[in-house]
């Protein structure tokens, strides 16, 4: 049998009248008697079933292909590609073209993403799509802490039961610790109110003047009358979205209606300034900062004040400091990127190894086009970031020489040249200028022919509207 959970139910699969097997419960990819069965691909499309029998087939052109043990992860996703047959696979280089049955979208990503679609202009998405609200339940259930004023860079520390652990992301403070241990324990810290307490031998002092312990902390492993569902407040949208209208307020500083990115005009990039030369590591987090900022997720142009604040400029060791380059001025990142953008500066950042890890935050490759980015320029990129720049219509670039860092400076202008003919594993011919010197360099990037139209079009988006005209 292919992947299967085992449950400790037990239950009956029949064909027709004749009873074929009674075992426990067990979801799989292929076992006829499953396969016969018709299962609603969610509550919302009860007239849809799980097609077991198209992804059985596809698994088995890749399986034939490969002619290895598959894991989980691989059945999954083997079984939605596209054109089984003719996909390249290489593990950590293919890109899968998948072909989903259903989106189930996380919210915090999902209210740029509904955005993005309504900016797009098309009517509808190709296959049934929801937004889970994890983060909304998140908040009320694992944010246990007590909260007290911190200046920003004063030593701080914050215990929590997620893993949102890493520096400036629940309080936007560098100088904050953030440690994840046991909703029990960070329930105890909280009551105690230090952190060298210890629920086990240390006594608290009760509102009577008591001395007192707590108890250690119980309860059933599973809730024994299962889950309480909860409220339904799902409402079903109409038959027909053509004249459903979505309105925001223009006033809002938490949600904006998008307009499509600029098309590539189908010239070189030539003198592009450099915004910001990033020294050092430069993750989704340096690059779109968390914290106070998430508030804005469903606002690009008030959350692309975040940008690059928490990069470390190279030219002075300093963040969120960078020199105006059109009129000699020094200020925010974002401040700077916005002049640029106002005065039709087209600009390019520049970064060093593994250049956007972290987060796969899809608002740290948004922030840098809307503010009018052409391409980012490093000596290696986190894969994820680096697909989420493709999809907004950046060029993402290496080093064909690492040591060609060392060669753009912040007054650097840089052209990216012959683009009329970008094609897949061909480089990027480079021109660096400083002052009267030009230097040549090559730069590499990874983008296919898919891709390549996505640059053109100015968004993965952009192109996906052109081809359903």
């Amino acid at each position: 049998m292919a992947a299967r959970l085992m449950s400790a139910q037990a239950q009956v699969c029949r064909l027709g009248k004749h009873v074929v097997a009674e075992a426990p419960v067990v979801r799989q990819f292929h076992a006829s008697c499953y396969t016969a069965s018709k299962v609603a691909l969610s509550k919302f499309d009860s007239d849809v079933f799980l097609p077991y029998e198209k992804l059985n087939k596809r698994l088995e052109v890749v399986r034939g292909r490969l002619n290895r043990p598959l894991t989980l992860s691989e059945k999954v996703l083997y079984s939605h590609l596209d054109d089984p047959a003719n996909q390249d696979i290489v593990r950590g280089t293919s890109y899968l073209r998948l072909r989903p049955d259903r989106v189930a979208m996380q919210d915090a990503t999902a209210q740029m993403a509904l955005l993005q679609f309504i900016s797009s202009g098309l009517k509808k998405v190709a296959v049934p799509s929801t937004v889970h609200c994890d983060h909304l339940m998140g908040g009320a259930t694992e944010t246990l802490g007590w909260i007290r004023d911190v200046k920003k860079g004063d030593k701080n520390t914050i215990v929590t039961s997620y893993n949102r652990n890493f520096t400036g992301r629940n309080d936007a403070n560098p100088a904050t610790h953030c440690f994840v241990t046991s909703p029990e324990l960070v329930t105890a810290l909280s009551i105690a109110g230090r952190l060298d307490f210890n629920p086990l031998t240390d006594e608290l002092t009760g509102s009577d003047g008591k001395k007192f312990k707590l108890k250690a902390p119980f309860g059933d492993e599973l809730p024994a009358q299962g889950f309480d569902p909860g409220q339904d407040t799902y409402t079903a949208p109409p038959a027909s979205g053509e004249n459903v209208k979505v309105a925001v307020d223009p006033k809002s500083t938490r949600l904006q209606l998008l307009e499509p990115f600029d098309k590539w005009n189908g010239k070189d990039l030539e003198d592009l300034t450099v915004l910001i030369k990033v020294k050092g590591k430069c993750t989704t987090d340096h690059i779109s900062a968390a914290g106070p900022w998430l508030k804005y997720r469903g606002h690009l142009d008030n959350i692309s004040n975040n940008m690059f604040i928490g990069a470390t400029n190279y030219e002075n060791n300093e963040m969120n400091n960078i020199k105006n380059q059109r009129n000699g001025s020094w200020g925010g990142v974002p401040d700077v990127a916005r002049d640029y953008k106002a005065n039709g500066i087209k600009w390019v950042a520049v970064g060093d190894e593994n250049y956007g890890e972290g987060s796969s935050r899809e608002h740290a490759a948004l922030e840098p086009r809307h503010l009018g980015g052409r391409a980012i320029i490093v000596k290696s990129f986190a894969r994820i970031h680096e697909t989420n720049l493709k999809k907004q219509g950046l060029l993402p670039l290496t080093f064909a020489n690492p040591a060609d860092y060392d060669k753009i400076q912040p007054t650097s202008k840089i052209s990216l040249l012959n683009l009329n003919s970008l094609a897949p594993g061909k480089p990027v011919e480079c021109e660096v200028k400083n002052g009267s010197k030009v230097d040549k360099i090559t730069l590499n990037h990874t983008l296919n022919d898919l891709q390549i139209g996505w640059f053109k079009a100015g968004s993965a988006l952009n192109r996906m509207k052109e081809l359903a005209q």
